[in-house]
């Protein structure tokens, strides 16, 4: 398990070095510093960059979280590196909708450039798919040890289905070449990592949630 735990560290590494490539690219790709028009308000780039700096957020929340429920190394390093690259990802997001003059919150409902916006919420603050409700994050605050490991992993392995499906959409729809690139990036990262988690889980005597 420490193997497939160095290798995310090795990618999470590897995203970050990369962040501030990106963003500069971006800038000039959709910012207007290469002249070429800047993404539409309502279109799949700020969509895609409003929806998943939200669903990231939850990511990052949930991470912190259980760092402080268990003094397991690998399931806190995993946490670490999950929060880290969501949180810096999220930035650039958001540092793109600010290039691009456009605004951090839409009226329409979440996941409408892809079409879904008159999919049903679950509510209780889960916006979009694979996020938690407001009542499993307060079930993940107080739970300890193995109960919170296994908790978090089946929380993460559904926040990461959700993303993976909103990224591929990002890939399929997004104009903004850079933006396509890093969402791409998410979807081969949280693969990986959806493997890992089936592992660790599997060694806990448990599953991902059907």
């Amino acid at each position: 398990m420490r193997k497939h735990i160095g290798w995310i560290a090795g990618t999470a590494a590897a995203v970050l070095v990369a962040a501030g490539a990106i963003t500069y690219a971006a800038a000039e790709d959709g910012g207007g510093g290469g002249g070429l028009s800047v993404p539409g308000a309502d279109g799949a780039d700020a969509g895609f960059a409003r929806d998943m700096a939200v669903h990231h957020q939850q990511a990052v929340e949930m991470s912190y979280l259980v760092r402080d429920r268990t003094k397991n190394p690998e399931v806190r390093r995993l946490a670490y590196d999950i929060a880290q690259t969501q949180a810096n990802q999220r930035g650039m997001l958001l540092g793109w909708l600010d290039l691009w003059d456009l605004p951090k919150v839409s009226a329409k409902p979440p996941m409408s450039w892809m079409g879904m916006g008159d999919m049903p919420e679950r509510g209780d603050g889960s916006l979009m798919p694979g996020m938690a409700t407001d009542t499993e994050l307060k079930k993940l605050g107080t739970l300890n040890g193995r109960q919170a490991e296994i908790f978090y992993l089946q929380l993460m392995t559904d926040h990461h289905k959700g993303g993976i499906h909103m990224a591929e959409g990002c890939v399929a729809r997004c104009t903004v070449a850079v933006e396509k690139s890093l969402a791409q990036g998410m979807v081969d990262a949280q693969q990986s990592e959806l493997t890992t988690m089936k592992q660790m889980l599997r060694e806990r005597g448990a599953g991902p949630r059907d």
